[in-house]
């Protein structure tokens, strides 16, 4: 089962990454795109939902690859 925790762990921070590559190269353009509406939504991304995402993510790769799930609290 640590096993398993551990390529999970790997892979979740692998996500992070491609969540981040993503936003950055896909919704990179509505930030300087010129209309209004895309630049509302380009700083939510941006600045809201990319940072909640991918720090989320990396943060529970991080756990599972040092074992912080192991611990019993008895």
């Amino acid at each position: 089962m640590n096993a398993l925790k551990k390529l999970l762990g790997i892979i979740w921070i692998l996500l992070a990454a491609a969540v981040s590559y993503y936003c950055i190269a896909i919704f990179g353009g509505k930030l300087s795109s010129g209309k209004q509406d895309d630049l509302v939504f380009g700083i939510i991304i941006f600045f809201i939902l990319l940072p909640l995402v991918v720090s989320g993510l990396g943060l529970f790769g991080y756990y599972c690859l040092t074992n912080e799930y192991d611990e019993d609290y008895d």
